[in-house]
């Protein structure tokens, strides 16, 4: 008991140490200073001051200095004798009684002849694969030497040069078939468009 007693006192100064320790190991003084950041210095420009606007004088231009006249002649031109008495007289022709108001009467007979043949564009396609062929076609031709009416009646390959054909067709000019000196229309007249590579 006496022991028990003695020990108290000890374990009261004990305690009361860590107490004391640990109240030093956690003062502020330990702690990590806080650094503050420096405040930015903030420059406001100011713009320039106007410049004083500058006046030219006007430059006057002088009108240019007319040339000297040029002298004149004093001498008075001699005019030569005329002959007032000719008098024109045309020359007749005589065409006797085959004179005509129509400009192709006379002319033979001709069928339509091809004036202007446009070729037909290669299409892209067939030109990258190297597919060649043809196609045959019917046409009219108008008494002012167009085409008209193109249609396909065949082709090899199929559905390939068809529009190519047909295009390059309708922009082909003939000279009109005469039939007594009038130039008339020609119907299902027939055409054949190659595609080859080398051509």
């Amino acid at each position: 008991m006496k022991r028990t007693i003695v020990l108290m006192p000890l374990a009261g100064m004990i305690t009361f140490g860590l107490f004391a320790f640990m109240a030093f190991l956690i003062r502020n003084d330990q702690l990590t200073p806080i650094v503050e950041e420096p405040v930015p210095v903030i420059e406001v420009a100011q713009t320039p001051e106007d410049s004083e606007v500058e006046t030219k004088p006007k430059t006057v231009l002088q009108p240019p200095v007319p040339p000297t006249p040029m002298p004149r002649s004093k001498v008075m031109p001699t005019q030569a004798g005329m002959d007032t008495g000719f008098v024109y007289q045309p020359a007749t022709l005589d065409l006797g009684n085959s004179v005509s108001t129509g400009i192709f009467d006379g002319a033979p007979d001709t069928d339509a002849r091809p004036i202007v043949q446009i070729p037909p564009k290669y299409p892209m396609a067939a030109l990258s694969s190297g597919t060649e062929g043809w196609v045959l076609l019917a046409f009219d031709i108008n008494p002012l030497g167009g085409v008209e009416n193109v249609k396909v009646l065949e082709a090899n390959p199929k559905r390939i040069f068809n529009q190519a054909a047909k295009q390059a067709l309708r922009k082909w000019k003939y000279r009109a078939k005469l039939v007594d000196g009038t130039a008339v229309a020609q119907k299902n007249l027939t055409v054949q468009l190659d595609f080859n590579m080398e051509t």
